[in-house]
């Protein structure tokens, strides 16, 4: 067994997992996963470039984490950037911040590498599965971009687009600092096409409608999973590998699209960093189930995070 500390650092959340894993016998332990919402992408779709303050929230989410890494011995350490920091003007000063405080230089990855990582996390434990058709189509809707990637025990094809949640909410639902609550018909509207234009493109890539099982990654799956549970508080035991039907999902984008900050933000699960758009994430979870077909998406607590553990063991 390695014990092995990965870090995945996206446009809305940073992400630590600690764990004991052996990729010869498939033996994982959990010792500690931990999130927090940094939203290093801020304004990053309209600038260009990392606000500084962005910087600073993600610094001291990095400073945290060395000291529980360093805590529980991690004999290696990876970290991974992704879509925010591929964009950036400034990336370098990012990477010398993440060097400085946690010995590493973080690996600003292509979208084909995030959705391998994608897969191999969230697909691992399924291999082999008798209650669920292969391929497999991963989708990993994070705040930059969204991945695409369908596979058997391997991946056969892989897209990553820009739409992300995080992203959709800065280009449509805000005026004048404030997100729109709720969004106009026309703001939707201009959501969707930008979803629409880019699963398109996506389908050039990878065959989306062939695949049997579709498995959702990342904090919009997870959360509208919560809300279709009802859960009081979040709760990753009862939503890993829970299965939301498409019913539920169109029930829940459109509750979604006519609440306010406040109704949002009074949903037991709902994490205070996605309050503000969850509702542009949702119009994507659910346009990739109308353009595939899917009748359910099964939910995976199990993601790129633990793709970098399993790469860096």
């Amino acid at each position: 067994m390695t014990r092995v500390a990965a870090i995945d650092c996206g446009t809305n959340s940073i992400r630590l997992l600690v764990a004991d894993a052996d990729p010869a016998s498939g033996r994982f332990t959990e010792l500690d996963r931990r999130m927090q919402i940094v939203r290093l992408g801020q304004g990053v779709d309209r600038t260009g470039r990392l606000a500084p303050e962005a910087l600073e929230r993600t610094f001291a989410a990095c400073r945290e984490y060395a000291a529980a890494i360093k805590e529980l011995g991690a004999e290696k350490i990876r970290f991974v950037a992704t879509s925010a920091s591929r964009d950036a003007e400034n990336s370098a000063v990012f990477v010398k911040g993440v060097l400085d405080i946690l010995g590493v230089e973080p690996e600003v990855i292509s979208g084909g590498q995030e959705a391998q990582l994608s897969f191999d996390g969230a697909t691992k434990e399924l291999t082999g599965s008798d209650h669920l058709e292969k391929p497999y189509l991963v989708v990993d809707i994070g705040g930059g971009s969204t991945e695409f990637v369908v596979g058997d025990d391997s991946v056969r094809a892989a897209r990553s687009v820009d739409i992300g949640c995080v992203r959709m909410t800065e280009r449509h639902l805000v005026e004048d600092g404030t997100v729109l609550d709720p969004p106009t018909p026309g703001r939707i509207a201009a959501i969707r096409a930008d979803i629409d234009a880019a699963l398109d493109l996506a389908e050039e890539t990878v065959p989306l409608a062939e695949a049997a099982t579709l498995v959702g990654l990342a904090g919009t799956v997870t959360t509208v999973a919560a809300i279709a549970l009802g859960l009081e508080e979040y709760d990753s035991e009862a939503i890993h590998h829970s299965r939301v039907s498409f019913e539920q999902v169109r029930e829940i984008t459109g509750r979604l699209l006519s609440s306010t900050h406040e109704e949002r933000a009074a949903i037991p699960a709902m994490h205070p960093g996605r309050v503000d758009v969850i509702t542009a994430g949702a119009l994507v979870l659910l346009a990739v189930m109308e353009r595939t077909g899917a009748r359910e998406v099964v939910v995976s607590e199990h993601d790129i995070l633990d793709g970098i553990a399993w790469s860096a063991a």
